[in-house]
């Protein structure tokens, strides 16, 4: 048996590979078959191996689950970009490698980024998240969110709403 060594903490330059590779295999297991397929792909393809390594260095707050062999996770997070929403914070993105979702690791990396937006003084925290994804809506209803908000984006096509979580 061996043990597993988990982290969370802000990404490096280094770390954008391993954010690429999260994001494709994430956004392909949750999106696939909900936003439609030639709007997907072009999606993924924006947010390549040059684009993480330019948004790991800008000012937002990006976290990394680490499982010491490399980004198994991320969380992007700061101040709420809606200022209709009740909230001071915002939890932009958060996502696992399908692999590692379903055993607690969402929960920790959810609680590690509210906590430092909460020590930033932002106390009430909201999440976007697409209506058809079943299982991002169980999850944040599950540490506790309350649906405060529902809109209508279209995507490639297709209207999809997206739901806010609003987390006190």
């Amino acid at each position: 048996m061996s043990d597993l060594l988990v982290s969370i903490r802000q990404a490096k330059p280094g770390d954008a590979q391993g954010l690429a590779k999260v994001f494709d295999a994430a956004w392909r297991e949750a999106y696939l078959g909900i936003i439609p397929g030639l709007a997907l792909e072009k999606m993924l393809s924006r947010r390549g191996l040059r684009w993480w390594r330019s948004t790991v260095t800008r000012g937002r707050p990006l976290a990394v689950l680490d499982i010491g062999q490399g980004v198994a996770g991320y969380a992007s997070y700061g101040r709420c970009r809606d200022r209709s929403l009740p909230a001071d914070g915002e939890i932009d993105e958060l996502y696992l490698l399908p692999e590692y979702q379903g055993v607690g690791l969402g929960r920790r990396l959810f609680r590690a980024v509210s906590n430092d937006l909460r020590a930033r003084e932002m106390d009430k925290i909201v999440v976007w998240a697409l209506a058809d994804n079943e299982r991002a809506c169980a999850f944040y209803e599950g540490q506790g969110g309350k649906s405060v908000a529902r809109v209508e984006e279209r995507i490639g096509g297709a209207t999809l709403a997206k739901v806010a979580y609003l987390f006190r």
